[in-house]
């Protein structure tokens, strides 16, 4: 097992988290077979209960609201995730929520969302999330019955009719409950055809996500001497970028062209912000981010749970740290590559490489570089429109990080 890098933080205290991901259901009624979750190398999911007791979450929310107090918080965002977390019931999910608004300080906003396969969504539920100001995030491989053909019950039944019937509902009764859709690229796909797919489901955002895998187990369909997935994006990008009108946000998309041009922005997937999420587990665990358990077996674990600890502790924890501490904490082949500030060396999960940790270049490096430098190439023509041969050339880089 590798553990994260020490690393020397170079500010003196660590960011306070201000995303908080709640697992109120540890099981799902779904039994996506590329699921990193369900289908990788982790599996202490097997160890917890199926849904988080009472008791787990009134100690969970008053140690938000002991965060949000310790560190002056104005907002936070929480984020109510499974399995499938619509298992736990509306209520239960309505509940928690008050729960943790009313532990917060009065000053200090929160922001719920539930991430859900969409096939429990009914009126009368979704009634109750728009009640208690729970947003629906919506996880889908794409608009088509085809794109979907993996995510399967464990029967083997195809999902999508009660999946597109769940999405329809949202789109057409409850636009303002309704967050978006999350959806992996997968260089299998139109993706053109995919993303116009999804757009006929009117979500407001839309978050394209890289399937998870690193240097021992890379990601289907990955190519060390190409960049399909890079390949993928950049025909997304330009569909989304020339259609003339925004038809919906793209938050890497959108992160992206904000990198580039020096602002302030970042996702998991991008830029050198420092991370501020964490996981509470259905046992009151607390953990780094999922994504980790794609690497290896007890990878995000912290040994720190919410009745014997505060979040506080959580941030000292060498994982947290290392992810905290930007630059100091990549390989030296990105520190020293000139597309640093906008990739940030892209998700920390992608980085890892058996015996060697997480300290290497994303396994995704030159799909990375590929989408970036497309990125960049579009915004000088854009910048430039009357000298097309003139536009300024976008930051080369070269991909270091070898095959698995």
């Amino acid at each position: 097992m590798d553990s994260a890098p020490s690393v020397s933080v170079a500010h003196e205290l660590p960011f306070p988290f201000r995303q908080f991901i709640v697992k109120m259901h540890g099981r799902c009624n779904l039994a996506c077979t590329y699921c990193y979750l369900y289908e990788g190398p982790d599996h202490t999911w097997r160890e917890r209960p199926a849904a988080a007791p009472p008791g787990v979450l009134a100690r969970t929310a008053s140690r938000i609201g002991e965060h949000a107090r310790a560190h002056g918080l104005t907002a936070v965002s929480l984020v109510l995730h499974g399995g499938e977390p619509l298992l736990a019931g509306a209520d239960t999910l309505a509940r928690f929520t008050d729960l943790v608004r009313g532990e917060v300080p009065a000053s200090c906003t929160v922001h719920a969302t539930v991430q859900t396969n969409s096939t429990l969504l009914t009126e009368e539920r979704l009634t109750v999330l728009a009640r208690h100001g729970i947003r629906v995030g919506i996880s889908l491989d794409g608009g088509l019955s085809a794109h979907n053909t993996r995510r399967t019950d464990h029967a083997g039944r195809p999902s999508w009719p009660a999946a597109s019937r769940g999405t329809r509902l949202i789109a057409d009764r409850f636009p303002g409950t309704y967050a978006g859709i999350l959806t992996v690229a997968d260089p299998g796909t139109d993706p053109v055809e995919l993303y116009e797919s999804l757009l006929g489901l009117r979500p407001p955002a839309l978050d394209l996500l890289l399937p998870h895998g690193n240097w021992s187990a890379p990601p289907p369909g990955w190519d060390s001497s190409g960049a399909p997935y890079g390949d993928w994006l950049c025909a997304v990008f330009d569909r989304w970028w020339d259609a003339g009108r925004r038809e919906t946000r793209v938050r890497l998309f959108e992160e992206c062209v904000a990198l580039l041009l020096g602002l302030p922005a970042a996702t998991e997937s991008l830029g050198l912000a420092p991370f501020d999420a964490v996981v509470v587990e259905t046992d009151g665990s607390i953990e780094q981010v999922d994504s980790l358990k794609s690497a290896y077996e007890g990878a995000a674990r912290t040994g720190l749970d919410v009745f014997r600890h505060p979040f506080d502790a959580a941030l000292r924890h060498p994982g947290v740290a290392a992810r905290q501490a930007g630059i100091v904490a990549l390989a030296p082949g990105c520190r020293a590559c000139p597309l640093l500030s906008v990739c940030g060396g892209g998700n920390y999960a992608h980085r890892y490489r058996a015996g060697q940790g997480f300290t290497n270049p994303s396994v995704y490096c030159a799909d990375l570089q590929r989408f970036i430098r497309h990125v960049a190439g579009r915004l000088a023509e854009s910048a430039a429109p009357a000298r097309p041969g003139s536009a300024a050339a976008a930051p080369s880089a070269s991909c270091e990080g070898g095959t698995p």
